[in-house]
């Protein structure tokens, strides 16, 4: 499964740079990262990017990144920022946790280490909150050419299916050994552009389903294309194929999911069971008003600081039990507005508009959205963060999609 021959080696990283040199996208913070001289807004730069691009697809994250650069080009202009700006920006991003981390941890490079970002994998790691093994080793690789590997979920399909490594690829042991197989493979004069040649390979050519395997720069080296194109390796592999199979491989496909020809190289990589995302439910309430010059406005109320979609703003909402009754539903929904706004509210007068579905990564929830037009005006609690906004203003606010589509 290992690359053991020198010249192997080589080959491999003369090909995929020289295709990446030819065939790269042009990407805003690819665009920073090459030309600017000082090595902290550099750095900085490509932090931005990595953690937008967890999650999200690159198309996504182009007009945020070009955004949030255009308003806090360095870590001083972040750290100065207020979340509510920062959550503001990310809206629709999803993963807000990871703007506030990102904003955490600029102050603590302003305030705790003179203004410059820390300049290997290790210090990073170290040294900034919500910096992993990943980022820390793409901005220290990119920014300041340390010679480190990066894993992705990129890299690992593209080294998976190099290497036909066949066991569960989000288990430690297989992650363990495809970083070490990264840092080995790493150009040692172009390691940022190597790691991004690989990650690039992975998300344009060696695609989870119909990879561009005629189109690909280093399918000489790739032995689940040999597989397929050569047929089942002998039941007892030679050493090409496996230096380690006495007994048990850990990096093999076990012997329960043998190898599908029909599905070539997509054997690989192999993944675990994915979990189903549990099913909520929650009853939310659009209060509107009648403002200045008569439109309407709306009543938005702050999430708690910590937790999913912490500190945005949201319509008053409350989870549900999965299998209450609408009567129910109303009476409870009655209830949790009656102690935002300090006055009784008639579960009847609630007037039911529909359910909205969203899928969270580990949540599939159900919003169920009642109306509730408000004559007089309402004294609301002073305890707990709550404002009325006008559509524009919602849509300009720190809200979740959910919400968005709620309204």
């Amino acid at each position: 499964h290992h690359f053991s021959d020198p010249a192997e080696v080589e080959a491999l990283r003369g090909n995929l740079l020289a295709w990446y040199d030819r065939c790269k996208r042009d990407l805003p913070w690819r665009t920073l990262a090459a030309t600017e001289p000082d090595a902290d807004r550099r750095g900085y730069a490509v932090w931005v990017s990595e953690v937008m691009l967890q999650q999200t697809q690159v198309a996504t994250v182009i007009d945020y990144y070009n955004r949030w650069m255009q308003k806090w080009p360095t870590l001083q202009a972040l750290a100065q920022a207020s979340l509510e700006e920062v959550n503001e920006l990310w809206a629709g991003l999803g993963y807000y946790s990871r703007g506030k981390r990102l904003q955490e941890a600029a102050r603590k490079v302003v305030s705790e280490l003179d203004g410059h970002m820390p300049r290997t994998a290790e210090a990073l790691q170290k040294l900034l909150p919500g910096v992993g093994r990943y980022t820390a080793g793409a901005i220290a690789s990119i920014s300041y050419g340390q010679a480190t590997g990066v894993v992705d979920g990129n890299v690992i399909r593209v080294l998976c299916r190099l290497r036909c490594i066949g066991a569960d690829s989000s288990s430690p042991a297989v992650i363990d050994r495809l970083w070490d197989m990264a840092n080995a493979l790493v150009d040692r004069s172009r390691p940022g552009d190597f790691n991004q040649a690989l990650m690039e390979l992975g998300a344009t050519v060696c695609v989870p389903k119909a990879p561009l395997c005629g189109e690909c720069p280093v399918k000489q080296h790739c032995r689940a294309r040999r597989r397929k194109l050569f047929g089942k390796p002998a039941p007892v592999p030679d050493v090409e194929d496996c230096g380690e199979c006495v007994g048990d491989c850990p990096l093999c496909p076990p012997a329960t999911e043998p190898w599908d020809s029909s599905l070539g190289v997509t054997n690989f990589p192999r993944k675990a069971a994915k979990k189903q995302p549990r099913a909520m439910r929650a009853a939310t309430c659009v209060l509107e008003r009648r403002g200045c010059g008569g439109k309407p406005e709306y009543l938005i109320v702050q999430r708690p600081s910590s937790g999913l979609l912490a500190g945005l703003w949201e319509f008053p909402s409350l989870p549900l039990a999965q299998d209450l009754q609408e009567e129910k539903e109303r009476e409870v929904l009655a209830d949790h507005l009656q102690a935002w706004m300090g006055q009784p509210v008639a579960a009847k007068g609630l007037q039911f508009i529909g359910e909205v579905i969203h899928i969270f990564s580990h949540i599939h929830q159900t919003y169920v959205v009642y109306s509730l037009p408000l004559d007089g005006d309402v004294t609301l609690d002073p305890a707990s963060p709550s404002r009325w906004v006008t559509e524009e203003e919602f849509h300009a606010s720190a809200v979740s999609t959910a919400m968005k589509k709620v309204l």
